[in-house]
């Protein structure tokens, strides 16, 4: 397994068009903490993208932080970054898994114990659980309660991270839950500082009550 940190895992803003502007919040999360790094981009073309992500690369580099890319093995590969997630719907585990090989992070969505089984079966990293609370991310918000966040975090050796609306002010849902990390994009990518976001969202979770890293 690739050597990672979860605890704060921060995703950009895909509806984030400006370049420029995106970069510049994602090196505030960085700065204000964030352990690990999703590129996430619904609407660039190919190579934009892949530009994007070389340079998101390089600013996580420069902090130490490992670059994930959403979705996409292909510009994954191509922008050496350190991993990607996929989803349901794109491909299958095992088989990002094969083409990132065996020193890259492929990390999962799971809804259920079953779907957390599989992936991690197949060689994912992490696991993505949620949406713990609505998010403005989506469109239509699909609810993980936090018991089957908890009831995952049990069958699992691999590091199960809580996503959906998460802020600094509401992480105490996770209390006890077994959570290893919690991953971020409006709380951060869309805060007026988002390094003060970062640090406040990273303190809130280690400070959990049973939290290991407490």
């Amino acid at each position: 397994m690739a050597d990672f940190d979860p605890t704060l895992y921060v995703i950009t803003d895909a509806e984030e068009a400006d370049e420029a502007v995106l970069l510049t919040r994602l090196e505030g999360a960085l700065a204000g903490g964030a352990t690990l790094a999703q590129l996430r981009d619904k609407y660039r073309g190919d190579g934009a993208l892949l530009r994007l992500a070389r340079r998101a690369k390089t600013l996580c580099a420069s902090y130490g932080v490992p670059l994930i890319i959403d979705d996409r093995v292909d510009v994954a590969l191509a922008a050496g970054a350190d991993g990607v997630h996929v989803g349901p719907e794109d491909l299958p585990v095992a088989e990002a898994r094969r083409l990132m090989g065996p020193g890259k992070i492929v990390g999962a969505t799971a809804k259920t114990v079953a779907a957390a089984r599989a992936a991690e079966g197949d060689g994912a990293d992490y696991l993505g659980v949620g949406a713990i609370y609505p998010t403005a991310t989506k469109v239509r918000t699909v609810i993980t309660e936090v018991a089957v966040l908890q009831d995952i975090c049990r069958a699992v050796r691999i590091p199960a991270l809580a996503i959906g609306g998460l802020r600094a002010d509401n992480l105490g849902i996770l209390a006890g839950s077994g959570a290893a990390g919690v991953c971020v994009v409006t709380a951060v990518m869309r805060a007026d500082r988002p390094a003060a976001a970062a640090a406040d969202i990273l303190r809130a979770f280690q400070n959990l009550p049973g939290n290991r890293t407490a």
